[in-house]
């Protein structure tokens, strides 16, 4: 298993939409944390997907777009925009992954049953294996997030440690 650790759309905008909202995007940021620190011990690629809408205000550059200070990125990690809930679509993470020789996409992000669930469909069909990384998913209705896991493939970040001893 060669996998890569995507973050997708933790972005400061979506801390606006609500206390349940942000309550559910900081305890996920919390655990991509945990998730990030492991991925850079191994030495395993990590690309942060932020998504572009001009109508919601998340443009590059302004303070939506941004990522959350809490959120331990770094300036080496690669990022993709997208403009699609699927982070496969119209980018070039499909070719990124590839050039990587990945063949396995842990997702982590928001929004759990919008571009989580699409994202996860999209390394479905592009022939990768996919897996929901728990507790690191967000929503606007953290409800939502348990069936989501249910009906994906989900992984702790406990299990997957030891998969990559």
């Amino acid at each position: 298993m060669k996998p890569v650790f995507l973050v997708v759309d933790v972005q400061q905008k979506f801390f606006e939409y609500g206390p349940e909202t942000a309550t559910s995007l900081h305890k996920a940021v919390y655990f991509i944390n945990e998730a990030l620190a492991f991925f850079r011990e191994k030495k395993l690629p990590i690309i942060v997907v932020q998504h572009i809408d001009e109508a919601e205000g998340l443009v590059p550059g302004t303070p939506g777009f941004e990522l959350p200070e809490s959120l331990k990125i770094l300036s080496t990690d690669r990022r993709i925009h997208k403009t699609y809930g699927n982070a496969f679509t119209k980018t070039e993470l499909e070719t990124v992954l590839r050039n990587l020789g990945v063949d396995t996409v842990i997702i982590s992000g928001f929004c759990a049953e919008y571009c989580i669930l699409s994202t996860y469909r999209g390394a479905l069909d592009k022939d990768f294996t996919p897996a929901l990384l728990r507790w690191t998913l967000a929503s606007i209705n953290p409800a939502n997030i348990p069936f989501v896991e249910s009906i994906n493939d989900t992984i702790s970040l406990n299990i997957l440690k030891k998969a990559l001893e």
